[in-house]
């Protein structure tokens, strides 16, 4: 079990049954076989796993319809990729797949709710890791509203140009976020090109998360979880997401991959009403009134551009791979992403703020 957090948050465990398929199922069987290479797959080193090239090239697309002998399978392993990716599986290199379940220890890990990557969350939101943090460090030691736009490095350090005429200048400097924001900065002199054209081939995926506020969890009484999972769009994962105190209740549900794409360019009573029926085909009629109806497309977000994080399209992780996570002369570079133990996770981007620490430590 992970250990709490010190005395700084509180967690709040999410009681619902985990939806995969049986293992004696066909899906299960591909399940199987996909765990199977996946443990081949070097987490440092993913462009070093036997079969690289081939299996870099293939996307999961094309693995779902070799692998999968039955429609039902092929539409369990779209939804994964939505839920898990945020994107079409034909957009996802195999290779990449592969390390993603390595690197959270199987297939079920990236689902599940007990025992897996949905099983907490925090009690006033994740944004209270950063604000503990920041207290943590003391007064003035982060600075808000200061987004760098220019960063300056050679044989002599780095100085990082900011809004507001700040300026910041060291020996190192840890640059973190995903790969295709990072690409949006400024650099002088530019970056190699391996690690620049890394930047244009890591894609974040597109998602839109919506909720649908009720008097009361209403679900509950007819011994409902709150959680469903559906082959059929336009929401395909959805979590009961009511406060601790038991009101109002709250429907939490994702617009993904494909889905969001289409949906963030209609208007927004049109993308309401799209979510809200998928509500009610999955919870009944009390689903069609909600009092209060939240959205955000982080796809539209400045310092996001799209979510969950960064994806490896096919022949990226054995072609720019070694760019990933590898420093520039005095810049080193963090971010889930660049995690080997739950890439793509907050799990991840500990540890690589943890690596990238090390490598500075080292250089100095």
């Amino acid at each position: 079990k992970k250990r709490r957090p010190p005395s700084v948050l509180q967690v709040r465990r999410i009681q619902v049954s985990n939806v995969r398929p049986s293992s004696s199922s066909a899906s299960g069987v591909a399940q199987q076989r996909l765990e199977r290479v996946a443990r081949t797959v070097p987490l440092d080193r993913p462009w070093d796993a036997p079969d690289a090239e081939e299996l870099d090239g293939l996307t999961f697309e094309t693995w779902i319809r070799r692998t999968c002998k039955t429609d039902g399978g092929r539409r369990f392993f779209r939804v994964v990729s939505a839920a898990v990716w945020a994107a079409d599986p034909a957009s996802l290199s195999m290779l990449h797949v592969l390390f993603y379940v390595h690197s959270a220890g199987g297939l079920d890990a990236l689902l599940d709710t007990g025992g897996g990557a949905q099983q907490d969350r925090v009690v006033g939101g994740t944004q209270l890791l950063a604000v503990r943090l920041a207290e943590r460090l003391g007064p003035g030691r982060v600075r808000l509203a200061t987004p760098v736009r220019r960063v300056e490095w050679g044989p002599g350090g780095v100085s990082l140009h900011a809004d507001g005429g700040v300026e910041v200048h060291a020996r190192r400097a840890i640059l973190t976020g995903p790969p295709t924001l990072l690409g949006r900065l400024s650099y002088d002199p530019p970056l190699p090109a391996e690690r620049d054209l890394l930047t244009q081939r890591v894609p974040n995926g597109a998602v839109v998360k919506c909720m649908a506020v009720y008097e009361r969890p209403f679900w509950r009484d007819a011994g409902l979880s709150g959680q469903a999972a559906s082959d059929e769009g336009p929401v395909q994962v959805v979590f009961d997401n009511s406060p601790p105190s038991g009101t109002p209740g709250v429907l939490l549900g994702f617009l993904e991959g494909t889905h969001a794409i289409r949906l963030s360019g209609v208007p927004a009573d049109e993308r309401r009403a799209a979510v809200v029926d998928a509500f009610t085909g999955l919870f009944g009629p009390q689903a069609a009134q909600p009092l209060r109806y939240i959205e955000r497309d982080w796809s539209a977000e400045e310092w996001t551009r799209g979510c969950y994080g960064g994806h490896m399209p096919p022949g990226a992780w054995t072609q720019l791979g070694p760019a990933l996570a590898r420093p520039v002369g005095p810049l080193h570079w963090a971010g889930s992403e660049t995690g080997r133990r739950w890439s793509g996770y907050m799990d991840g981007a500990v540890e690589s703020g943890e690596r990238a620490a090390a490598e500075v430590l080292a250089a100095l």
